[in-house]
Order: structure tokens, then sequence, then C-alpha cells
């Protein structure tokens, strides 16, 4: 047999493989596309919704406002940390305290720490010492001890990395008074250090992050929290069997959310979005991080993760216009890659200016089609490992999200 005629005795074969591809090609657009109208709508309903919370938080009086505590744990020099903690120390509260976590002295971050609470003499503040963690989730170790250091009933769980306005405190916990709600979570806006890198992935948080958040809670339900913010109360942690209940968890703010809703609480999502700062960041670290974080969700959710990959446009755009294009139907894929396009150049518009009014994703919504196109590829790497460094410890996950201390990173 001829090489041609081998080649024409393939022909059929490869047509079918390219009509194939074509096939997945153009229901990943359509799926991508009726996930964007979904998102608009929760946009809508989040925005009419939040327009309410806040008129109802402004119109409580100050002597209705509980006392507060704010637990911050802290793990070492960051960019821009004395900015984001004293946000922290700037509130128009009434009552208020903010307790800080460390492993020891020798942590750097307590520097900063100490220059703020000479700045700021009437803001309640002190330091809780945890040692080496005896959990998985050393963050969550440093938390039991600093809850069981006061005597305040109202929580506020935050990152060393998240920046606030001075009205956040009266805002966030105003959910709280309601007994029937146990948690109140915020979405985020990402404020990227000065590197090309870390822009992209504090885009991402502005747009994918929410617009995911925003879907889930119009279709469900929040049943989750967000991990920059947590607003809980004593009752509803003593609930779930306390913050240790989350120990054994990477994404122990998933885990607290979802059990405190199991206990019968109510889990909202508040109207106020605070600042997620990021920092310089290459493209491995971005990776690295990014992936991690999808991995996570791929063990906490694994069918919800499964299905999140038909919400992603450029990969089936790209997909759409080579498998038409092999199938001498250019037109027809230029059309498809154009409607991926306009899909992810609306979202940013509409998501990360429409809901936490990040100005980034409004002048930088052309970049959010290669976000989109990073984001698919650290979904689809997320299942080919399940081993990840944090804090110099290398972990593996296990079933529900677990994580397991394999040994110390060299």
């Amino acid at each position: 047999m001829s090489v041609l005629t081998a080649a024409l005795a393939m022909a059929p074969a490869a047509v079918l493989v390219w009509r194939t591809l074509l096939a997945i090609a153009i229901f990943g657009t359509f799926s991508s596309a009726i996930f964007l109208l979904m998102v608009v709508g929760a946009v809508l309903r989040f925005r009419r919704i939040a327009r309410l919370a806040a008129r109802s938080a402004a119109a409580i009086p100050a002597s209705s406002l509980p006392p507060v505590t704010i637990l911050k744990p802290v793990h070492g020099m960051e960019p821009r940390l004395l900015e984001n903690l004293e946000s922290f120390f700037q509130q128009d509260y009434p009552d208020y305290e903010i307790v800080f976590g460390a492993r020891g002295e020798t942590n750097p971050a307590l520097r900063v720490v100490d220059e703020l609470r000479e700045k700021y003499p009437r803001v309640k503040c002190r330091i809780v010492f945890s040692g080496p963690p005896e959990w998985p989730n050393a963050k969550v170790f440093s938390l039991d001890k600093m809850i069981a250091a006061t005597a305040n009933d109202y929580f506020i769980i935050s990152d060393s990395d998240v920046r606030v306005g001075r009205d956040f405190l009266r805002n966030v916990i105003a959910p709280l008074l309601d007994p029937q709600i146990g948690l109140a979570t915020c979405l985020y806006r990402g404020v990227p250090a000065p590197s090309f890198w870390s822009g992209l992935e504090a885009l991402g948080m502005s747009v994918e992050m929410t617009s995911g958040v925003l879907v889930a809670d119009m279709i469900e339900g929040m049943r989750f929290a967000l991990g920059p913010v947590i607003v809980t109360r004593r009752d509803a942690l003593e609930k779930i069997g306390g913050i240790r209940a989350t120990a054994d968890y990477y994404s122990d703010d998933f885990v607290i959310g979802n059990l405190v809703w199991a206990a019968g609480y109510k889990v909202v999502l508040s109207h106020y979005p605070v600042n997620h700062v990021l920092v310089p960041s290459s493209f491995q670290r971005t990776f690295g991080h990014q992936l991690r974080w999808m991995t996570s969700t791929r063990f906490s959710r694994p069918l919800g993760h499964l299905g999140s990959g038909l919400t992603f446009a450029m990969p089936f755009g790209l997909l759409g216009l080579v498998a038409a294009s092999a199938l001498k139907h250019f037109w027809l894929g230029v059309a498809l890659l154009a409607v991926a396009l306009v899909n992810r150049l609306v979202q940013p518009v509409a998501v990360g200016w429409g809901v936490v009014r990040d100005p980034r994703a409004f002048y930088n919504c052309w970049l959010y089609p290669l976000r989109d196109l990073f984001g698919f590829v650290t979904w689809a790497g997320s299942y080919f490992s399940s081993k990840f460094l944090w804090r110099g410890e290398i972990y593996r996950f296990s079933r529900g999200g677990k994580i397991i201390a394999q040994r110390k990173a060299e």
C-alpha cells in the first residue's frame, strides 16, 4: 500500500476526531455562555441584597453593637503588612480588641504589631503565642489558643494580608446580631504587587472567585466561608466542636462554613468587600499557589470542581478555532473564538467592577481571557497530583480535603 493510500485510509478517522473536538468546543462555548448569564443574574441579585444590607447595618445604633474580638494570625513579614494591620486599628466601632497569634517571639511581624500598639494605645491589643503547631493546620492551632484567650462571644477571623475600611466592623458584624445566622463571610478584591503574575492572580480573585461564589449563593445559598474574613459567634463554634474541628484541613475556611451550615445555622455573604493584598510573584509561585487551591477544591468538592471545567470559555474557543479550521470551516472557528473573547471581556466588568469595585478589573478586562486560560490549566493540573508545599512542609491531600504532613521541605 502506498503512503498516499494509507493517508487516505486514515482520513475518515481524522475527520471523526476533529468533528468530536469541534462538538466539544461548541458544547463548552455554550456551557460557558450559560454560566456567564448565571453570573450576571447573580450579580443583579447580590447588588439588590447588598443595598438593603448596607442600609440595615447603618441603622443599627452604636449601643446595640456587641464587643468584638479580631483574631489575626501573623506569619512573618509581608509587603504592606503595616498598612494592612493598621486598617484594623482604625475601626469606627465602640468596643473591640485585636488578638494577634504567633508561634514565638522571633516572628518578625511582631515588630509591626508593637509599632501599631504604641501608635494606637486606645485600641485593646495583645499577642498570644501558640508554640509549635500540634495539628496539621498551623493557623487553626494558633486560632484555638487565641479564642481561648478572649471572653468576647463575637469573632472576626482575618488573614494578615487583608486591608479594610474604617466602617468594616460595624458592617460585617450586623448579620450576626440575628441568632439564626452563625457565620458571615466577605467577598474580596485582589490588590496586586507590581509584577505581571501577581496582577493576573489578583484579577482572578476579583472575577473568577467572586463569580463562583455569587452563583453558588444564588443556587443553593452559602454553605462555606471565604478565608480572608470569617465572622462568627462562640455558640456557633461550640456547636461544631470548636475551631479544632477544622484542624485537619487545608481549606479550613470552606470547612468551618460548611460545618456551621450543617449545624443548623444560616451562613450569609456580607455586602462588604475587602482588599486581599498580594505579594510580588513569579510564574512558578503563582502557578503553585493556584494549583494548590485548585487541588484543595478538587478534594473538598469533587463534583462541583469537575463541573467548573465547563465554566471556562477561552480553551473551548481556541479548540473550536483549531478544529473548525481543520475541517475547513474557518469562519465557524473564528465565531467560536469571538464568542469566548466577548464572554471573558464582559465577566470582569460585570463582576470585578460591578460587585467588588475593583478598577483593575475594568481597565484590565482585556487580560482576563489570559487569566481564563491560566485558570483552566491549573484546573486540569489539579487532577495530576495530591502533594503540595505549604510554609516549608510537604503535605498530601486526602479524602474530603484533609491534609497529611509528609516530610519537611529541603
